[in-house]
């Protein structure tokens, strides 16, 4: 029997890998197969990815002169060439789908960036590309902002698979999971079925310690450096143990209902003092998912190590955590720093890709 590698031996802790990538090229090169050979067994896009994709190669030209001859809106031929990835992309997750019981094989797409303080117009544009991509293993993505919390809770209660993505802390985690299970409540309530209705909660890691590792450098706590984010998703993790032991999530499961999965997210090491796979290593555990760079994932696999380590130190990781204000930090202002970061990085990309789409047609309809 050959030996399991690394992406491997982590599903075996529970732990799914996930690719946070996808391109034309990644799915027409053979690249997405390879990765499925590997182990992986999931894809997460976000603007930016796109915006890499489509804005900075020529792969999608003569799709986007052949809607540009069509009188497409930049914002329609940026629809359909990312329900087009998607698709493709899910229907290569949908043998692990099924073979999963639907527990894993899901590509995600974001809603418009542009929406996120907009709990309607968000519920609304996730049904409509829910319906376009008319694929049972597809998540929609929603921000996890005040509006996007309300946008959670009524699209699970509706039987959209959603992806809850830019949480930061702890208290935007406790909110986004409070959203999924009382849509779940909703739904079987109203006597709908629960079952199949799939959920992760993104919780970014690598930029807390950029952004806490920065104000530490003035302080006599430097040796808290590269501890943070770790500490602040282990934490998450004891929340997610918590709800997974409820009372309110048995009555759920007893219906056939999914847990809501804690996905880590940036997980990409920005500090190159730090280890490549910091943010892989120290958070393997059961019932998550760790959405990697393409860059991560090789590291991973070649030098990775694999252990149970989400559980670990959760005494040593909240005495760091509440260390902080003896340096002036407030985690909560940083963390809401980040989600206004974050908001603002996603509708930069989206609002550049839709420039230079109509850039791309502007010089391809005279071809």
């Amino acid at each position: 029997m050959a030996r399991q590698n690394r992406i491997q031996q982590a599903l075996a802790l529970g732990q799914s890998m996930w690719c946070d990538f996808l391109s034309r090229d990644l799915l027409h090169s053979g690249g997405l197969d390879r990765m499925i050979e590997l182990g992986v067994r999931g894809v997460t896009t976000n603007p930016s990815i796109f915006e890499n994709a489509i804005a900075r190669t020529s792969d999608y030209d003569t799709d986007v002169q052949a809607m540009v001859h069509e009188k497409k809106t930049v914002e329609e031929i940026y629809t359909a060439l990312t329900i087009a990835d998607v698709q493709e992309g899910a229907d290569r997750f949908l043998p692990l789908y099924e073979a999963s019981c639907g527990g894993d094989g899901f590509v995600s797409l974001e809603v418009n960036p542009l929406l996120c303080h907009d709990e309607e117009g968000t519920v609304e544009e996730a049904l409509r590309l829910f319906e376009q991509l008319d694929r049972k293993n597809v998540m929609i993505k929603i921000p996890a902002t005040p509006a996007g919390m309300g946008a959670i809770h009524r699209c699970i209660a509706l039987g959209v698979n959603i992806n809850a993505t830019l949480i930061f802390s702890r208290a935007q985690y406790q909110r986004v999971a409070e959203a999924w299970i009382s849509g779940l409540e909703e739904r079987a309530a109203s006597g709908k079925s629960v079952q199949g209705i799939a959920s992760v909660a993104s919780l970014f890691v690598s930029r807390v310690d950029t952004a806490v590792d920065k104000l530490l450098e003035k302080t006599d706590g430097k040796e808290l450096a590269g501890r943070i984010a770790v500490d602040n998703a282990r934490a998450a993790y004891s929340d997610f143990e918590e709800i997974a032991a409820s009372a309110r999530w048995k009555t759920l499961a007893e219906k056939g209902a999914l847990l809501q999965r804690p996905l880590w997210a940036s997980t990409g090491t920005k500090n190159p003092a730090f280890s490549p796979t910091l943010y892989v290593d120290s958070l393997i555990g059961p019932h998550t998912v760790n959405t990697l760079p393409p860059a991560t994932l090789e590291a991973f696999l070649s030098s990775g190590e694999v252990a149970l380590t989400v559980t670990s130190d959760t005494g040593g990781g909240a005495a760091r955590i509440a260390r902080l204000p003896s340096f002036g930090i407030d985690l909560d202002s940083v963390m809401d720093t980040l989600l206004q970061e974050g908001l603002s990085a996603f509708e930069k990309a989206y609002r550049t890709l839709l420039e230079e789409i109509g850039k791309k047609g502007n010089l391809l309809s005279f071809k």
